[in-house]
């Protein structure tokens, strides 16, 4: 057995059955588990795909997001156990890029 197959033999397990279907450009809602002590409670954060990047576990997304003015950017975790799920609520039209980078600059994203 190679290497590549042992490691993905063991991220088999850590990955999850359905993975969400969206693109960059689409404006989505990620539901995140958020543990605060002894409770738990579902955050939305709710903005737009603006990267995807690798495969396997290692799969990430960053959304971007207006807040108060300001933008952020925050990565979730495709396979990670605090992302509940993955809503599209707006599909992109057409994105000829593969990285939004561009829309930092922008005063308005929505």
């Amino acid at each position: 057995m190679k290497a590549k197959e042992a490691i993905d033999l063991v991220e088999k397990k850590y990955m999850k059955k359905e993975t969400p279907d969206f693109g960059v450009g689409d404006q989505v809602k990620v539901y995140q588990k958020v543990v605060e002590g002894e409770k738990t409670r579902t955050q939305i954060y709710e903005g737009i795909v603006i990267r995807k990047k690798g495969s396997g576990t290692r799969a990430s997304f960053s959304v971007l997001r207006q807040i108060r003015g300001d933008m952020v950017e925050k990565i979730f975790l495709v396979h990670a156990p605090s992302v509940e799920k993955v809503v599209v609520t707006k599909p992109a039209k057409k994105v000829r890029r593969s990285r939004l980078y561009y829309l930092f600059t922008k005063k308005e994203i929505v």
